[in-house]
């Protein structure tokens, strides 16, 4: 019997996950997937945003600021890619700048520092490459960037290190009320009991609030499709750049990430499943969006498209709340953008806030906030570096030449928690097969590497769960 079970391995689910551990209680996350950071975690913008696009008094609005606030501390303890790079909403018009004058009235209400509307001259001093008929931008100093899957793993792994546990391929299938709690009961028959539930399941949430009687969590769903350059192309845009918003929505983003590739996207079409494809009619929207907020954009140097599901709520905001109608389950639904930015703030509000109702809330003296970096061996200097191949010569051997990434710190992800046991749970912790090859040179290595250190046969092992084996037999 666990205290507190949270539904959902995405970054939200993992914040809550991790903010638990800092007191004594014993506790789970319990997700779908093969892996965590397997839905919008896993295919997201990385934007920190500054907190003046919210409508003030609302959820987003309050988390918003508050995680912009908390990110840099998170990303420090967890050893996770985290940038300060700032943010611009360009004008290409006199009614664009009016609306800039709203949102930066709108920000400053929502409490967000440095607030600037700059000229024309300035913007192009800031970013060279700016559409020529852009008149000026909306700067906030306080934007960054962040790799959301990479702070999901670490999040739960911190969490996993601190005592949490972690059940993968557990779809919540019903739900039986017990006299001290739940118990939940996967798709292929596996259980687990609590006496406090928080349901983070992102774009599922609805169908998982069902499952417990609570049919009032209403969730979307928005396909956002991207087209991501190699880092080639690092320094063609050096901060997050967004449209202003109009009637006709937002526009697309154009931002570097963390790793120093160029984002460009994302769509967003309304979707009823969970479809993940990329279409031509999605790539060429944000091929056409893309080319009204920057010139020359190296297009040239593009190495992947992808897409992911955004979930959104009928309210028009983040839905954190017990339940009204089932005592001990916490709804966290409908955590759309600024999603990814609130999710520390969010952590901090369900347990000190809605945890403390059910249970005394006592310091774990044994937490730890700290994680090491998951791929760290090219940093290392070179007498470092022969010290720990004499130690370990696995990691003398480069197994992903794109991203330099040695066999020992794919060993290592393998191993470590939340152990990676596909060839994209390797891929998310290490970004080995996201270079410009994208794993036409070393996936196959991963994979031999994954049948060795996870005792199983090639044929066993998967791209990305849900039964994507890359071998299916022999020919000879």
């Amino acid at each position: 019997m666990f205290d507190v079970v949270v539904i959902g391995g995405g970054v939200v689910g993992a914040c809550i996950l991790r903010t638990l551990t800092r007191y004594d209680l014993k506790v789970c996350l319990v997700e779908k997937q093969a892996d965590v950071s397997m839905g919008a975690s896993r295919a997201n913008s990385g934007v920190v945003h500054a907190g003046y696009d919210a409508m003030p008094g609302t959820l987003k609005a309050k988390f918003n600021v508050e995680g912009n606030r908390l990110m840099p501390v998170w990303a420090k303890e967890l050893n996770v890619k985290y940038k300060n790079n700032g943010s611009l909403v360009v004008a290409f018009c006199d009614e664009d700048l009016e609306t800039l004058h709203d949102l930066k009235a709108r920000g400053e209400k929502n409490g967000v520092p440095g607030l600037e509307i700059i000229s024309k001259e300035r913007l192009f001093e800031l970013e060279p490459n700016i559409c020529k008929t852009a008149v000026g931008a909306l700067y906030a100093p306080t934007g960054g960037i962040v790799c959301p899957y990479g702070l999901t793993v670490a999040a739960i792994g911190n969490a996993m290190d601190n005592g949490a546990g972690l059940l993968t391929n557990f779809e919540v299938a019903s739900v039986d009320r017990t006299a001290d709690g739940f118990t939940l009961i996967s798709t292929n028959g596996q259980t687990v009991q609590a006496r406090l539930v928080i349901n983070a399941a992102g774009y599922n949430a609805g169908r998982v609030a069902s499952a417990f009687g609570d049919d009032t969590v209403k969730i979307g769903g928005r396909k956002g499709e991207y087209i991501l350059l190699d880092r080639e192309s690092e320094g063609f845009v050096t901060r997050t750049l967004f449209c202003t918003p109009s009637k006709k929505g937002k526009g697309v983003l154009v931002l570097p990430t963390v790793d120093g590739n160029i984002l460009l996207g994302p769509t967003a079409t309304e979707v009823s499943d969970e479809d993940t494809t990329t279409t031509k009619d999605g790539l060429e929207e944000i091929i056409t969006k893309a080319k009204t907020v920057c010139d020359n954009i190296p297009l040239y140097n593009a190495i992947t498209s992808f897409s992911g599901i955004r979930a959104y709520s009928d309210r028009h905001d983040f839905i954190i709340e017990e339940s009204a109608f089932i005592k001990g389950l916490i709804n966290v639904a409908g955590i759309e953008s600024p999603g990814l930015t609130s999710a520390p703030a969010i952590a901090e509000y369900v347990v000190n806030q809605l945890i403390a109702r059910h249970f005394e809330l006592k310091e774990n003296k044994n937490y730890s906030p700290y994680r090491e970096k998951d791929s760290f061996f090219m940093g290392l200097c070179d007498e470092d570096k022969n010290t720990l191949i004499k130690k370990n010569p696995q990691f003398g051997r480069i197994v992903c030449r794109c991203e330099q990434i040695t066999e020992g710190e794919i060993v290592r992800a393998i191993h470590q928690n939340p152990p990676a046991t596909t060839v994209d749970g390797v891929k998310r912790r290490l970004r080995a097969g996201m270079g410009r090859c994208q794993g036409g040179f070393c996936q196959p290595y991963i994979t031999q590497i994954l049948a060795r250190e996870l005792n199983k046969d090639l044929t066993e092992i998967e791209k990305s769960g849900l039964k994507s084996n890359l071998i299916v037999g022999d020919t000879k």
